[in-house]
């Protein structure tokens, strides 16, 4: 099995009515509803200390603020730096006093963890994106035993990549596999509703948009962003965003026009799908790759970037001097980051270096601090990162 590090392709060559949701409006009538369910003070979730946990044994790849609690976070994990070893599916609260993250449940995999996506619909529910080609559908408030509900398999290669719809159809998500698919699923059946064959390269990343339920967006090794319709046979748009593998990308979640992509380049770029004959911006500043993009939910200028640079980055992009802030608060690669839709200006990171770090971006609260680990199980030398554009050798 290929190393993980996403430069190079890892294998040898061989008509409807659209509905809205998820605007800034509905996310705030969320914030308030998810307080009175989790019988919290808001204010005192706002002023939350920030957050730092260690994976032992599992080097972090994804970071997910579930939809519905505003202190409760995903880990999506893998040993050995997701190059061989089993996986873990970390679920977890946050004391909005001391900081402390409490974990509540860890469900186990044969293989690696790359990403995961809370439903839009259940509270409860969650899935995974696995190394085996597999997704898996967790039940978090079920024991181990009950768990994973499904095991759904017919990516041929690793599922890279996650996503649940937020505008409509909130039974459904879409993953995104290294064997070059999308595929859309429901979570009421065992097989996939349809597969989107179109990129020419892995697949890194799709991601719905939350503005129109049928939209979707996908980012590829191929240099492309595609944006779908699932009322459309192919594919609506396609676009050379990088001159690089494109890693990432994401919606603007307040102009349904507008999409982030990020590279191996260490750029983002800005694009209105309506006119992507020019990106809007480009943001220069990392030193590697840009693995993780993500629109603030709160305000329309402001993007957030991880990188393998082992930063994550604040950004306003309509600005003549866009980057805001810079953390360096990882001591290895920076691959999962995702933005609180219930809070303002919550973010979380993890890393190889077995950290989850949470903190709030906007409200004065102190910055991550840098924790070193202790050598322990799953905690040695990472592997060296290798050079742009080198080849990776095929797996056996």
């Amino acid at each position: 099995m290929g190393a993980r590090i996403v430069t190079t392709r890892p294998r040898s060559a061989g008509g409807g009515e659209i509905q809205k949701s998820h605007s800034p409006a509905d996310a705030s009538r969320r914030h308030s509803s998810a307080d009175a369910d989790a019988g919290c003070d808001a204010r005192s979730v706002d002023g939350m200390a920030p957050s730092a946990h260690r994976t032992i044994g599992f080097n972090g790849y994804a970071v997910k603020f579930s939809p519905f609690a505003p202190t409760r976070l995903a880990v999506a994990s893998a040993q050995n730096y997701g190059i061989i070893g089993n996986g873990a599916q970390i679920i977890g609260d946050i004391d909005p006093v001391s900081g402390e993250f409490i974990e509540s449940c860890r469900f186990h995999t044969q293989d690696g963890l790359y990403d995961c996506a809370w439903s839009e619909g259940h509270e409860n529910v969650i899935v995974s994106a696995c190394g085996d080609g597999s997704v898996k559908v967790w039940d978090v408030a079920a024991g181990p035993r009950a768990n994973p509900l499904r095991s759904l398999h017919e990516h041929t290669h690793e599922v890279y990549a996650t996503s649940w719809n937020l505008a409509g159809a909130r039974d459904t998500f879409l993953t995104a596999s290294w064997d070059d698919t999308i595929k859309l699923w429901s979570i009421d059946r065992g097989e996939s509703l349809r597969t989107f064959a179109e990129h020419g390269y892995c697949v890194y990343a799709a991601e719905w948009s939350p503005h129109h339920a049928d939209v979707f967006a996908s980012a590829s090794g191929d240099c492309l962003l595609k944006i779908w319709d699932l009322r459309q046979p192919h594919a609506t748009l396609s676009v050379p965003v990088h001159d690089y593998e494109a890693l990432c990308c994401d919606w603007n979640k307040w102009n349904d026009c507008v999409v982030a992509t990020g590279s191996v380049d260490k750029s983002v770029r800005l694009w209105d799908i309506r006119n992507p004959s020019r990106e809007l911006q480009t943001l220069v500043g990392h030193d590697y790759a840009v693995r993780r993009v993500k629109c603030s939910p709160h305000a329309e200028n402001v993007v957030y970037t991880c990188s393998y640079d082992m930063t994550v980055g604040m950004w306003d992009w309509k600005s003549p001097t866009p980057l805001m802030k810079r953390w360096a608060h990882h001591t290895e690669f920076a691959v999962g980051l995702d933005t609180s839709c219930l809070i303002e200006g919550l973010i979380a990171s993890c890393g190889w270096d077995e950290m989850m770090h949470a903190w709030n971006a906007v409200d004065g609260s102190p910055p991550p601090a840098q924790v070193i680990p202790r050598p322990g199980p799953g905690v040695g030398f990472p592997p060296p990162a290798p050079t742009l554009g080198a080849p990776v050798p095929p797996r056996a």
